[in-house]
């Protein structure tokens, strides 16, 4: 089970360094003067590949937390409510994760109509999420 959980933790820490970065990639094409088709298309190209990256890590992050979950047990049975919060939270990350896909797609058709103090707003979501994440494994309030 350590083995699982390693690799678990592993994954999530890589999934979300990919989940911090990507909207600061965003921040800076929202900031692209539109002449600078060059520099436009060098984000878009590093946005995709991360994007398609960071969606690869979070496949064996998910599939071994399932594993934790209804393999090993872990968070099951009666005083686990923290367990019910975090694959809450989980869902929100996999929303998250979604919405970025959604946004590097307006990006990409030049549909974008944010500007760049929205993404460095929207940035923060993720740390919060790994905050109430954490907390709530290793805390178990519930």
């Amino acid at each position: 089970m350590l083995w699982v959980k390693s690799f678990h933790i592993v994954f999530v820490a890589s999934w979300f360094a990919g989940l911090f970065y990507l909207p600061r990639i965003f921040v800076n094409l929202a900031m692209v003067p539109p002449e600078s088709v060059a520099e436009r298309e060098r984000l878009l190209l590093m946005a995709r590949k991360l994007m398609r990256f960071t969606t690869l890590l979070a496949i064996p992050a998910l599939g071994l937390g399932v594993w934790l979950w209804l393999g090993y047990g872990i968070g099951r049975g009666a005083g686990n409510g923290w367990m019910h919060a975090k694959l809450a939270v989980v869902a929100l990350i996999l929303g998250y994760h979604h919405a970025c896909g959604v946004m590097l797609r307006r990006f990409v058709q030049g549909t974008n109509r944010r500007n760049h103090v929205w993404y460095r707003w929207f940035n923060e979501a993720p740390v919060l999420l790994l905050v109430v994440a954490v907390l709530l494994v290793v805390v178990k309030p519930f």
